[in-house]
């Protein structure tokens, strides 16, 4: 058996390993909404995120069970259906009226609706295996677009030189989760769970490098900013009379 065939027992591993790391990445959000209870309000918070972490989800458990032999990935997008479904009831209740209509509106629309028409197009296929490589691709697909997300936040980090909206440890583990997925798809010769996971790390990898590069860019300014106040106090300190 070549190293890469399919190494059941690595699989499961790293398999068990991206379960831990995404298990924490769900729940990365608590905070976030334990200040929308505690505020009884979710004005200033979207809610886009948590409708694509659903999707996704979603769509992974579908595949999950299309395939044999992919209890991990069942197992981890059940859990993120449900959490995700429960930011969202949370989400609802607290936002603002408009928002409570957008949000509702597409996941009517986004959730609900591209799921089943999803799932009537794979099952025009007969054959189990072009199934499970139709929905591959579609999962893969919307791997990417989630991977490449983070793309906005990055392009705001350079602009504002400001880490303010981008955690370094969401961003750790996010590396670390695509990291331990690429290995399960790997070793199980699972491309469409592989792949994607590239973009993943690549990215991640990207955002902590930025992170690095500008965490220390607004204190530098403050500084810069503290240094002029003071040659200004002390140039009209000189110009009063004593």
């Amino acid at each position: 058996m070549g190293f890469f065939g399919p190494h059941h027992q690595l699989a499961f591993i790293f398999g068990v390993l991206g379960s831990i790391v995404s298990f924490m990445v769900f729940l990365s959000p608590v905070k976030t909404f334990y200040t929308i209870y505690k505020k009884r309000t979710a004005e200033g918070y979207q809610s886009i995120p948590y409708m694509v972490a659903l999707s996704s989800s979603m769509m992974l458990l579908y595949y999950g069970m299309l395939k044999t032999n992919a209890n991990l990935i069942v197992g981890i997008s059940c859990f993120g259906c449900a959490i995700e479904i429960i930011y969202l009831i949370l989400y609802i209740v607290y936002a603002p009226k408009r928002d409570k209509v957008f949000t509702v509106k597409w996941i009517i629309l986004f959730n609900l609706g591209g799921y089943c028409l999803i799932m009537v197009a794979t099952n025009l296929f007969r054959e189990r295996s072009k199934r499970v490589t139709v929905m591959g691709w579609v999962c893969a697909v919307n791997s990417v677009a989630v991977s490449a997300s983070p793309l906005g936040i990055m392009r705001r980090v350079i602009r504002t030189k400001s880490v303010e909206y981008m955690p370094f440890l969401l961003s750790f583990f996010l590396t670390l989760c695509s990291t331990m997925w690429f290995f399960y798809g790997l070793f199980l010769q699972d491309l469409y769970v592989a792949f994607p996971n590239v973009l993943g790390f690549l990215l991640g990898t990207a955002q902590m490098v930025i992170y690095v590069i500008y965490k220390n860019a607004n204190k530098g300014v403050e500084k810069t900013e503290k240094m002029q106040k003071g040659d200004m106090e002390g140039s009209v300190g000189d110009i009063n009379p004593s």
